[in-house]
């Protein structure tokens, strides 16, 4: 599989010139190659990589003896400095003239912001996420927001692309490499480096075997409303504690939340978030992985045009009183702008998806479905398949 440059490349070029980027994501979504790639490609030989996990560099970064002739310097990790919003703000105000900033981190940059952002108006932020259908196809579509998606003709190629997305997830080394000894080896890997390297190195968790147990317990509550007196239970933890613990994991990208639209038109049950997975392919039920693939797919589309374009896009689900629910809604500044059920097969469509596009006057509704050549609209709702559906996305 070849893959020529990420989604956010461009952007982040373009950025390089007003601003410092900060780039963060999940541990091995491809953000050091990214940053490298950046470097070879526009700044050639006049480019320095600094990662504070290494020795001879942290050495350099707390001496500043890496300036002389750069145009663009990479922070990896830096984050875990930890007076290092003050160090950036410090070579970012003396240098900006001399060379560009782009900062890279496996932890969320924009959490760690005790005692006031000093980088306040120095930055611009975004998330880089695993591959999508679309970036593997090369192709960005013009956002139009609250206009109706657009997708492209259903082809062999695309079909192929989102079974391989359902089976290795959308991290690069499993995706590219595509064998499930390999998709193995990396997810436990994966997880225990979290766990070991980055949460240790940061935030202070005396019991990191609880936190381990607490990671093998969260994918079965994937596609779920998430009890935090649940996990409390499960763990015999306190409620304080079970809390703090999957923010972390939040923090660090092994899981995202959803939560409920809140509006006038409709009363909502429960306040609950529900939960996916960054990497989906840990997920052993097809339905649940399904769903977690469309989930995370859209939670992309909306920090793209979020972090790009300066929209305040959120991705919720709908549930009110009489349990009608709806899988997702996506919304540009608190407004509707479509809903999304997911269903592995058809077989009708949903009253709670009618009853909710008419309640809050949502324009675009979908059902999504996994069979392949599936495209037509039934109560003015579009049923699709959902490799043509993932095409309107980034």
């Amino acid at each position: 599989m070849m893959i020529k440059k990420r989604y956010l490349e461009k952007f982040i070029i373009e950025d390089l010139k007003d601003k410092m980027v900060l780039i963060a994501g999940p541990r091995q979504v491809g953000k050091t190659t990214l940053a490298l790639s950046i470097g070879e490609k526009f700044y050639k030989d006049s480019y320095a990589y600094l990662n504070w996990d290494n020795r001879e560099d942290r050495k350099v970064i707390l001496e500043s003896t890496f300036k002389a002739d750069k145009r663009l310097i990479v922070f990896d990790e830096i984050h875990k400095y930890r007076n290092w919003k003050n160090y950036l703000k410090g070579e970012y105000d003396k240098y900006k003239d001399k060379f560009k900033m782009l900062i890279t981190g496996s932890a969320r940059l924009d959490i760690y912001r005790k005692g006031g952002d000093s980088l306040l108006g120095r930055y611009y932020y975004y998330r880089l996420h695993p591959f999508s259908l679309n970036e593997i196809l090369g192709k960005i579509e013009e956002i139009k927001v609250f206009k109706e998606l657009e997708f492209s003709s259903s082809k062999k190629e695309t079909a192929e692309i989102f079974a391989l997305l359902m089976k290795f997830g959308g991290f690069p080394e499993p995706l590219i490499k595509q064998t499930e000894k390999t998709l193995r080896r990396w997810r436990n890997q994966r997880v225990d480096r979290i766990i070991k390297e980055d949460i240790r190195d940061i935030e202070n968790v005396r019991d990191l075997s609880a936190l381990q147990v607490l990671v093998e317990i969260l994918p079965k509550k994937a596609g779920s409303l998430l009890s935090l007196n649940s996990l409390r239970e499960d763990l015999n933890v306190t409620h304080k504690t079970i809390s703090l613990w999957v923010d972390i994991l939040e923090r660090f990208y092994y899981h995202f939340r959803i939560y409920p639209f809140r509006s006038r038109k409709i009363k909502s049950l429960k306040k609950e978030p529900k939960i996916y997975l960054w990497d989906w392919s840990e997920l052993n039920d097809e339905a649940v992985k399904f769903e977690n693939i469309i989930a995370s797919h859209l939670m992309k589309f909306c920090h793209f045009i979020a972090d790009s374009e300066g929209y305040k896009a959120n991705l919720y689900y709908l549930r009110d009183i009489e349990k009608r629910e709806v899988d997702f809604l996506v919304t540009v500044n608190e407004k509707p702008w479509f809903c999304v059920e997911v269903k592995t097969s058809f077989k009708g469509i949903p009253g709670s998806l009618r009853y909710f596009k008419e309640k809050l006057k949502i324009h675009f509704s979908y059902e999504i479905v996994k069979e392949e050549g599936v495209d037509f609209f039934k109560d003015n709702i579009r049923v699709i398949s959902a490799s043509k559906f993932l095409t309107a996305f980034i």
